[in-house]
């Protein structure tokens, strides 16, 4: 995929590791949750009115030592906070 392609509005990026600022929208999203855990190691995002994530992570629910992978998206509008829009076990 070349970078143009990458950076195309409305197309997704490879998944890849995560930037600082990709955590950041993270921990602001997740703010509050409680439950699951979700440790996120690979993002995807997708520029829209705002920006889309698809957080790959590893999940688990203290303190049991089972741990599953699961899909965490997450819309940061233009002016607003990051929230979860969606959550899928994969």
């Amino acid at each position: 995929m070349t970078e143009q392609q990458e950076t195309l509005v409305g197309g997704w990026t490879a998944f890849h590791p995560l930037t600082p600022e990709d955590q950041k929208v993270f921990d602001e999203a997740m703010q509050g949750f409680v439950g699951v855990k979700y440790q996120p190691y690979e993002v995807s995002t997708q520029v829209v009115n705002g920006t889309n994530y698809r957080f790959k992570c590893d999940a688990s629910m203290p303190p049991a030592d089972v741990v599953w992978q699961a899909i965490v998206e997450i819309y940061q509008p233009i002016n607003g906070q990051p929230h979860v829009v969606g959550i899928t076990r994969i």
